[in-house]
C-alpha cells in the first residue's frame, strides 16, 4: 500500500472529527473519500500531508509511518506528494509561471534552465502555456484549478491529493477538470486521492 490509515482519530482541540477510520490506497489506484461538507473529509486529506496529527491510529505513506516524524523529515515525506487545494491557492502577487516553478525553486530541486523547462512542460499538460506571463486576477476559476494542478504535477509527485477539485465551476471548467484528472490518472499512472461532495463526479473520477 502507498498510503495507509489505521484506526485513525483526528481531533481539532477537544473536538473529535473524524474517528477511527481505515484507508487503504494502492499505488497507481484511485480513492474517492465521498461525503457532504463538514464530515472531515479534508481533514484526512491533512493528516496525511503530516499537517495534522492523529489522536489515535497510525498513518503510513509509502510503508513510513509519519505520525511522529519531526517537521524536517515529514518535508521529505511531502515530496512525494501535492496536494491541490478547492480554491487554487495561488499566490495573486506571482505570475502563472512563477506559481508553477514556486516549489522547485524553493527546495532547489532544479538548476534554473531545467525549472523553466519542467514549468512549460506541465503548463502545457493542463492547456495553460498561453498563461504564463499572467496574474491570478486575470484567470478564470476554471483556469486557477487547472494552473494549481500544474504547480502540484512540476516536482513529480507519487501521489495527488485533491480537496473538491470541481467544486464552484461552470459546466464546461467542471468537465474539464475532470478530463485532466482522468489525463493524470492515464498518462501519470497517478496515486490520487480526491475529497468531493459530488455523487456523479465521484462515480466518473473512481471508475
Amino acid at each position: 500500500m502507498i498510503i495507509q490509515l489505521k484506526h485513525v482519530t483526528l481531533r481539532y482541540g477537544q473536538l473529535e472529527i473524524v474517528k477511527d477510520i481505515n484507508l487503504n490506497v494502492k499505488q497507481g489506484e484511485t480513492k474517492i473519500i465521498l461525503g457532504p461538507s463538514g464530515v472531515g473529509k479534508s481533514t484526512i486529506l491533512k493528516a496525511i500531508l503530516g499537517l495534522l496529527r492523529p489522536a489515535a491510529g497510525e498513518i503510513f505513506v509509502e510503508g513510513q509511518e509519519i505520525s511522529n516524524l519531526r517537521e524536517r523529515d515529514l518535508v521529505r515525506v511531502r515530496l512525494k506528494m501535492a496536494m491541490v487545494f478547492q480554491h487554487g491557492a495561488l499566490f495573486d502577487s506571482m505570475t502563472v509561471g512563477d506559481n508553477v516553478s514556486y516549489r522547485l525553486r524553493e527546495l532547489g530541486l532544479a538548476d534554473k534552465a531545467s525549472i523553466e523547462k519542467r514549468m512549460r512542460e506541465v503548463l502545457k499538460f493542463v492547456g495553460m502555456e498561453h498563461a504564463v506571463g499572467l496574474k491570478p486576477a486575470e484567470l478564470s476559476g476554471g483556469m486557477k484549478k487547472r494552473v494549481a494542478i500544474a504547480r502540484a504535477l512540476a516536482p513529480d509527485p507519487d501521489i495527488f491529493l485533491f480537496d473538491e477539485p470541481t467544486v464552484g465551476l461552470d459546466p464546461i471548467n467542471f468537465f474539464n477538470v475532470e478530463q485532466l484528472i482522468v489525463k493524470l490518472q492515464k498518462k501519470q499512472k497517478a496515486t490520487i486521492i480526491i475529497v468531493t461532495h459530488d455523487v456523479e463526479s465521484a462515480m466518473r473520477l473512481a471508475a
